[in-house]
C-alpha cells in the first residue's frame, strides 16, 4: 500500500479542486485523498446551495477535523495544504501527526507581518462586514480574479471561479488578522518542533492573497527548528497555481521534493 498524502483546501475552492492532483500522486504509487471541511458538501453545486453548513468554522475547528481524518488512518500521511489549507498542513505537522508537509501559499501563521495591501484588498469581500466572522462569504467572478486568478488570462479565471468556487467560512480570517494580538491564537504553529518531519513552502511571486513576502516572513518562523525547511517560488504565478493549467508543474516540484526526502 503507497504512502497516504492528504490534501487540504483553503477558502473559496472545493475539495475536488485537487482530483487532477490525486490522479497524478495515485500514479506515482501514493494513496491520496482530498476530504472537504467541515460543513462542506459533497459537490460544488451542493455547497453552493446550503452556505449556512459552511459559515462559522474557525481555524481550531478545522485543525480538529482533519486531525480525526489523519488519526484513523494505518500510518502518517504526508500534508499537502494551499492558503489556510497550507496554514491546517502546519499545524498538523507541528502536532508530529505527519510524515512530511507542503504547504503552497500558505495563509499566514501567528508571527507573521505585516500583511500586505494587496492581501488585504483580496479579503476586503470578507473584512467589510464584521458580522462575516459568523457567515460564509463567496467571491464574484472580478473578486476571485483579483484574489485567485490575476495571473491567468480572464477567460480562464471565469472558468476556474465557475468550476471550483464555493462560500468560505469568514471566522478564519478574522482569526488570522487578530493572531498577533492573541496569546492564545489558533494560527499559532509549532514552528519551533525540533522532531517535526520536513517542510516545504511554496510561494507564488504575482500571488495577491499570500504575497511572497508572506511566505518569506513564514520561513524566518522556523529559524529555530533544526528540522528540514525548504523554500520555492513561481515567479509568475498567482494564488490560482494549483487548479489554473499550470498546476502539473507544482505538483511535480511536490513529487520531486518529496522523493528527495526519501518519502
Amino acid at each position: 500500500m503507497g504512502t497516504p498524502v492528504l490534501f487540504i483546501h483553503g477558502l473559496w475552492l472545493h475539495a475536488s479542486s485537487w482530483d487532477p492532483w490525486i490522479e497524478r500522486f495515485r500514479a506515482a504509487g501514493y494513496e491520496p485523498t482530498a476530504p472537504g471541511w467541515p460543513g462542506d458538501s459533497d459537490t460544488v453545486e451542493a455547497s453552493r446551495r446550503d452556505p449556512d453548513a459552511i459559515a462559522d468554522h474557525g481555524i481550531d475547528d478545522v485543525v480538529a477535523h482533519y486531525a480525526a481524518i489523519v488519526d484513523a488512518l494505518p500510518t502518517a500521511p504526508i500534508l499537502i495544504g494551499h492558503s489556510f489549507g497550507g496554514l491546517i498542513a502546519q499545524k498538523l505537522l507541528g502536532q508530529d501527526r505527519g510524515r512530511a508537509a507542503v504547504a503552497i501559499d500558505a495563509a499566514q501563521i501567528k508571527g507573521v507581518l505585516p500583511v500586505p495591501l494587496s492581501a488585504l484588498r483580496a479579503t476586503l469581500p470578507v473584512f467589510k462586514n464584521p458580522a462575516n466572522k459568523h457567515r460564509s462569504v463567496s467571491l464574484t467572478a472580478e473578486q476571485f480574479r483579483f484574489a485567485f486568478a490575476n495571473a491567468v488570462p480572464e477567460d480562464e479565471s471565469d472558468r476556474l471561479h465557475e468550476r471550483w468556487t464555493i462560500p468560505a467560512p469568514g471566522r478564519p480570517l478574522f482569526e488570522a488578522a487578530s493572531a498577533n494580538f492573541d496569546p492564545h491564537s489558533p494560527a499559532k504553529v509549532a514552528t519551533g518542533n525540533e522532531g517535526r518531519g520536513p517542510l516545504l513552502l511554496i510561494a507564488s511571486g504575482k500571488d495577491h492573497t499570500v504575497p511572497e513576502s508572506v511566505t518569506r516572513s513564514t520561513l524566518k518562523q522556523y529559524r529555530h527548528s533544526s528540522a528540514v525547511t525548504d523554500i520555492e517560488t513561481f515567479p509568475d504565478r498567482g494564488h490560482s497555481l494549483i487548479i489554473d493549467s499550470g498546476w502539473p508543474a507544482v505538483a511535480d516540484l511536490c513529487l520531486t521534493w518529496l522523493k528527495e526526502q526519501g518519502l
